[in-house]
């Protein structure tokens, strides 16, 4: 059966899985997203629906004072005597944490809060045993291994189980089992052009571990001009059918020499299969944007190629919503009229900006929004494309020397400069439309600038996220004396 590669376009790195009762649970990283961990359900592993995050409260999740790329690390989301679990890092708070839940898509616990150095929590049952590897800044013991008391979060003592293929910086562990013997998938090689999978496994979860006789059993290293690169930090799950499976994080390289990516690292599928005991991934081939294999479940009748969502703002935020950091609240809120925001004194180009944003999933995508604003002298609100604090775009509605006016600013690096103005009334329609080379910004049906996608790249904005497209507010230094009314927001691909 014919799928697409990826599964899971736009920001959505380090995938982790489950399958239970014939239906399949994903979740991916988020960094300094919030709320963290989006969760994805689906009968065939090719068409995601999303059904919300793990981390949804401030009491899960701490980011406000969290750089750019910090916060939430790699989950691994696994399913145990009915409960769900799902552990993750966040790297600039208290470190490893798991919560559970009986239903993926209702609240999640309290976090349990593990003691631990390092990133990349993997949690494996084997009977009563939970055991919970991990990866630490040593290169010499890249790799633990403790029984973790998934009631209390107490560890035992740490043992080192794998110290690397090629690279001692190894990292990404996953433990599982079958037919009896116990199987170790990791990522070596960094996490750009070098990255790779590697395999082991061992008669007992604990080890010791061999090495596969193929390794790296899976990685697009030494084919620069294929669109797919980066492919690792891997995960594997069984079917109901006995076929196995691996979802992955990649990269669609686009442009001209040096090629860059600015959808972020996004979620690819392939089949595995077995030779000797060892898995194959796509039999030895690289993972390709079309696929061909028997997956678990049919496809919809009419696959998602174009994706279009028109929020109304009426029912509140959807699940395709995220803020960068944990909000304040009290300059977000959902009406009749629309989505209310209240701009602060920081701009973009500082945390805690008022930002609301969804993914880009597509190169050629249209976003658009009416605006209802009456800013005074220097407040500003609008549609933004953002990649970090320093690389950002926005096409924007502000007041200079009493008359109100749209403006396109961009922020590239130390570089900040208005490329475009033109009047504009009390009510107004911005977008930003997309290709693979630009972005261009339409005012009320007009082309008013362009800029190019690749200074949003990870190639020069640097980080581990993609793009987000979405409203801003802004006071430039002062609050907002009046809000920013998003009537209407639409999303094409």
């Amino acid at each position: 059966m014919r799928y697409e590669n990826p599964v899971l376009p736009g920001f959505h790195p380090d995938p982790s899985l489950c399958q239970v009762d014939g239906t399949f649970y994903l979740a991916t990283s988020t960094f300094e997203y919030f709320p963290g961990v989006p969760l994805y359900e689906s009968e065939n592993l090719v068409d995601w629906e999303p059904i919300g995050h793990a981390l949804t409260r401030d009491s899960q999740l701490a980011l406000r004072d969290v750089g750019a790329s910090g916060g939430v690390f790699a989950p691994t989301l696994r399913h145990h005597e009915g409960t769900f679990y799902l552990v993750t890092t966040n790297v600039s708070g208290d470190g490893h944490v798991f919560v559970t839940a009986e239903d993926p898509a209702g609240e999640w616990s309290d976090p349990t809060w593990v003691d631990a150095p390092g990133f990349d929590p993997d949690l494996f049952f084997d009977g009563d045993t939970c055991y919970f590897t991990y990866h630490v800044e040593d290169t010499e013991n890249p790799i633990q291994q403790a029984e973790l008391d998934v009631e209390t979060g107490e560890l035992g003592d740490p043992r080192t189980i794998w110290t690397g293929f090629r690279d001692p910086h190894v990292e990404a562990p996953h433990v599982f089992e079958r037919d009896g013997t116990y199987h170790l998938i990791l990522a070596e090689g960094g996490t750009h052009a070098g990255h790779m999978v590697v395999a082991a496994r061992a008669d007992d979860p604990t080890g010791p571990y061999e090495g596969c006789p193929d390794n790296p059993v899976l990685t697009h290293w030494g084919r620069p001009r294929d669109d797919i690169r980066a492919v690792g930090h891997a995960d594997l799950v069984e079917d109901e059918n006995g076929r196995w499976w691996l979802v992955c994080l990649g990269i669609r390289q686009r442009g001209p020499w040096p090629r860059y990516h600015h959808l972020g690292r996004e979620t690819f599928l392939a089949p595995v299969s077995w030779e000797d005991g060892w898995p194959v991934v796509n039999d030895g081939n690289p993972i390709r944007a079309e696929m061909d294999a028997p997956l678990p479940g049919e496809r919809r009748a009419e696959p998602n190629s174009i994706e279009r969502t028109d929020t109304g703002f009426a029912d509140g935020l959807g699940v395709e919503w995220e803020f960068r950091r944990n909000p304040d609240r009290d300059r977000y809120r959902t009406t009749a009229d629309g989505l209310r925001l209240r701009g602060g004194p920081e701009t973009l180009d500082e945390p805690g900006a008022t930002f609301v944003g969804r993914r880009q999933t597509a190169f050629d995508c249209r976003a658009e929004l009416s605006l209802s604003f009456d800013p005074g002298d220097g407040d500003e609100a609008g549609l933004a494309v953002v990649a970090n604090e320093r690389h950002h775009y926005q096409l924007g509605v502000t007041r200079r020397n009493g008359q109100r006016e749209a403006v396109v600013r961009l922020r590239i690096g130390d570089a900040t400069d208005v490329v475009g103005r033109t009047p504009v009334g009390a009510s107004t329609d911005l977008a930003v439309v997309a290709d693979t080379d630009d972005y261009r910004f339409h005012v009320d049906g007009e082309e008013l600038a362009s800029a190019a996608t690749r200074y949003l790249s990870t190639e020069v904005a640097t980080g581990f996220t993609g793009v987000f497209l979405g409203p801003y507010a802004t006071g430039r230094g002062t609050t907002c004396d009046a809000d920013a009314v998003v009537e209407r927001f639409v999303y094409e691909s």
